[in-house]
């Protein structure tokens, strides 16, 4: 028997832990899947799996900007201009004036000092966490944290305390109990479409000496004055350290820490994640900095999208569908039982609607639920016709 066709006990151990795994997950319909999209080039709600058309309910994509014709030109000229890679990590070759130039933009729109750019918002966040706290550090986080934080958090080898979700009182007997060096929240929950309250969360940190860290991902573009975020809230919430994401509201790809000069010179110096990655693409920065205007500058986008939630919401009431209080684009429609949750999901597939289906452990035990999303590109006879169909099957259970 030759060499090479002896497995050792190391890779036994591993293909059984996966095989294992991945059976156990798919037995209890936990075992995720990627699905090949089709996609209308013109219109990012419409789009094809196996040949059926769908209308999706279910992207991030909150102004409906991955489709803008301004956008797509901007990414072209980006690329001609820069070409379509950095070709380098930031601190080599790979910070170009596309760059600088977004960074300033986004430093302009949020009042923060400075930027950093990273090529997605998970690395952005980990990349924060881990570089910011170490293990002398006690840090307090809401319930609900996305999952990049928890990681970074975990990975700096800091103790992490959490409040119950958007809780003041909670949130305020940690702080007096623990003395944390920082808070963290985010603007908008990614699964419930909740507000943090962000004024009184800075009023406790100032009043405790501790950081406010605000992951903004869902609500910069959509939030504050002009749309620019958490920092721009109109009571003036001080936020030390606030992450943006650009695949969101702004349609591209690419996210950003913004916070003091001292605190970017730090993660440069510092965080792996920057330092030993290729950088964000020149032509994605370029179409994120034109995205920024466009936010700044057509503010009916916002409009469009806030009548789609109002009506999804009044179709809703009428039709006795139980919604939670969200009043952002991110409406859930909590069922609780995962297998009725996949079931719904999957009769409106059938009727060509698709909507995310998402059960623990990304949320809650018995909080499974059908994650909807509208954004400004929309059309209120769609958003009717789902709510009639959800309507009927939610009847016949």
């Amino acid at each position: 028997m030759s060499e090479s066709s002896i497995s050792s006990p190391v890779e036994e151990s591993l293909n059984t832990r996966v095989i294992t795994k991945n059976q156990l997950l798919d037995e209890q319909g936990l075992l995720r899947r990627r699905v090949n999209l089709v996609l209308d080039s013109n219109q990012s709600n419409y789009f094809e799996v196996d040949a059926l058309p769908y209308v999706n309910f279910s992207s991030n994509d909150y102004l409906g900007l991955s489709t803008s014709p301004v956008l797509i030109e901007a990414l072209y000229q980006g690329a001609k201009d820069y070409g379509v890679g950095s070709t380098a990590s930031p601190l080599v070759v790979g910070y170009s004036q596309a760059h600088l130039q977004l960074e300033q933009a986004l430093c302009d729109a949020t009042g923060h000092e400075a930027a950093l750019l990273f090529c997605s918002g998970f690395s952005a966040n980990t990349a924060l966490m881990k570089t910011l706290f170490n293990e002398t550090d006690l840090v307090l986080a809401d319930k609900l944290i996305h999952a990049s934080i928890i990681d970074g958090i975990q990975d700096s080898g800091a103790k992490l305390k959490r409040f119950s979700h958007n809780d003041l009182e909670s949130a305020k007997s940690h702080l007096e109990r623990f003395k944390p060096s920082a808070l963290i929240t985010e603007s908008v929950f990614s699964m419930d479409g909740d507000l943090a309250p962000l004024a009184e969360l800075s009023a406790l940190c100032k009043q405790h000496q501790c950081w406010l860290i605000v992951d903004d991902a869902h609500g910069f573009g959509v939030l504050g004055e002009n749309g620019l975020g958490a920092s721009r809230l109109s009571d003036g919430s001080k936020i030390d350290a606030q992450l943006v994401t650009f695949g969101k509201a702004m349609g591209g790809q690419g996210a950003a820490v913004l916070g003091s000069q001292e605190l970017i010179d730090f993660l440069v110096a510092n965080a792996r994640q920057y330092i030993y990655s290729t950088a964000l693409s020149p032509a994605s920065a370029a179409a994120a900095y034109t995205a920024i205007k466009v936010i700044k500058e057509q503010p009916e986008l916002r409009e469009k999208l806030s009548n789609n939630i109002s009506c999804f919401r009044e179709a809703c009431a009428e039709n006795d569908i139980k919604l939670t209080d969200s009043q952002t684009a991110i409406q859930p429609i909590i069922l609780g039982d995962s297998a009725k949750t996949m079931a719904v999901a999957k009769r409106l597939k059938e009727h060509g609607f698709w909507l995310g289906a998402i059960r623990p452990p990304t949320v809650p035990k018995d909080a499974a639920r059908l994650r909807l999303t509208l954004n400004a590109n929309h059309c209120q006879k769609d958003i009717l016709a789902l709510v009639d169909v959800l309507a009927s099957i939610l009847s016949d259970d």
